[in-house]
């Protein structure tokens, strides 16, 4: 039997482990943060560093958190008073939840409401905790010049700061969602978005046609392109934020050893992306997947080709492509700047990056696909793809005609509750 200084030894080994570190690459040169826009420069204040958006949620500190000794203090909880080692794994834990574009929404709602606080003199510590007054107030204000989105993206910020700096959250669920339907309907007309035009295979074609696909960077981006729209992804999961996030930390973003082929029990072939970090699953990951496809489209065809224009190693990004300066990953803003010119001209519509998962997801629900498999295609977490049915007409019309042309494949396909 082992001895209790040997158990207790062990034990100890569980605790405190190292914890990955966010930048793996502690050579690389990392952003500087922006100077504050005009208007939204908050005033200096120990309690929030001139840092980068991402970094607020977690830099930004409530009045009161540099003593956490004091009786008062959100830290303390039956007498437990945590170190200043433990607060800072605490707060590196549960920062980690959040993807890095999360932080940066947040971290801008964070600057606008303790900007607003600046404009009335709001004391520090009636910031937080917030009060119900307070919170309303600063949406309130905000409406008819921010959208509805926009700010319930600040007020989940506000949430979150003060989750994670232990401070308690006091505003009923209700009062909160009536401010922000309220001022959803006030949203400035600039403030709304255009409808985006979604992808279609034929509008894909039509990209391929203006192509050289002996060109790296054309490689690339058509490969992207049609991996994007047939696995129903996000844009930003198969492209880089900037080449300096990149650096820091390759191994966030999906490589070529993230590609693996499967088949079913009659021999059907699926090609499977694991993307290592996605927006609702920042550590883990989540899985993509398509098939081969017939015509110009084909994201089989244009993944060979990519592979074959732009060789590069195992752990190399999946669509990285033979820069004039090196081999270099396929950029949002590369991408972006590629499909601006490309649809220009193709004399085709303004193309935005989220059309493709739009688009893919249209493709798939006019196919005939069950709504089901489309959202577990598109990993969505809720009923948030279902906008599409309303907005698009077309996914709908196979549906509601007199002899609806989809009514033998849903038959078999729809199992409808017996009669009791």
């Amino acid at each position: 039997m082992p001895s209790v200084a040997a158990s207790t030894g062990n034990l100890r080994t569980r605790f405190n482990a190292p914890l990955p570190t966010t930048n793996k690459n502690p050579t690389a040169r990392l952003p500087n943060p922006h100077h504050y826009k005009p208007g939204l420069t908050p005033k200096p204040s120990p309690l929030r560093p001139h840092c980068l958006a991402r970094e607020r949620l977690r830099k930004w500190l409530p009045h009161g958190t540099q003593t956490p000794q004091s009786d008062n203090s959100p830290c303390r909880n039956n007498g437990f008073i945590p170190s200043d080692e433990q607060l800072e794994r605490i707060l590196e834990v549960v920062c980690a939840s959040w993807a890095q574009s999360t932080k940066e929404t947040y971290g801008a709602g964070l600057l606008v409401f303790h900007v607003y606080c600046d404009s009335l003199n709001i004391p520090e510590e009636q910031r937080c905790p917030i009060s119900r007054n307070l919170l309303l107030a600063f949406l309130s204000s905000c409406a008819g010049s921010y959208s509805g989105a926009a700010l319930a993206n600040y007020a989940a910020a506000l949430r979150a700061w003060h989750l994670l700096h232990g401070r308690l959250w006091l505003i009923p669920a209700k009062e909160l969602k009536a401010v922000l339907d309220g001022a959803a309907t006030l949203t400035p007309t600039p403030s709304k978005r255009s409808k985006r035009i979604p992808f279609t295979p034929d509008i894909i074609s039509r990209i391929h046609a203006q192509l050289n696909h002996n060109e790296p960077l054309d490689a690339a981006f058509f490969a992207c392109i049609t991996t994007t729209f047939y696995a129903v992804a996000r844009l930003g999961e198969f492209t880089v934020p900037s080449i300096a996030q990149f650096q820091a930390d390759p191994t966030k973003f999906i490589s070529r050893n993230c590609i693996s082929n499967a088949v079913d029990r009659n021999d059907l072939p699926v090609t499977k992306f694991h993307i290592p970090a996605t927006k609702m699953s920042p550590t883990n990951g989540e899985d993509a997947y398509w098939a081969a496809q017939e015509g110009l489209s084909d994201p089989k065809t244009a993944l060979e080709n990519h592979l074959r224009v732009n060789p590069a190693g195992a752990k190399d990004h999946l669509f990285a492509w033979k820069h004039p300066k090196g081999l270099r990953p396929l950029s949002r803003s590369e991408f972006l700047k590629k499909l601006t010119a490309v649809a220009s001209a193709a004399r085709l519509p303004d193309l935005k990056g989220h059309s493709l998962r739009i688009g893919g997801t249209l493709e798939y629900l006019l196919r005939g696909v069950p709504f089901d498999v489309v959202k577990s295609m598109g990993r969505w977490s809720g009923d948030a793809f279902t906008l599409y049915l309303r907005e698009h007409a077309v996914v709908i019309a196979p549906y509601i005609q007199a002899s609806p042309v989809l009514e033998p494949f849903t038959r078999r396909t729809i199992q409808v509750p017996p009669v009791r």
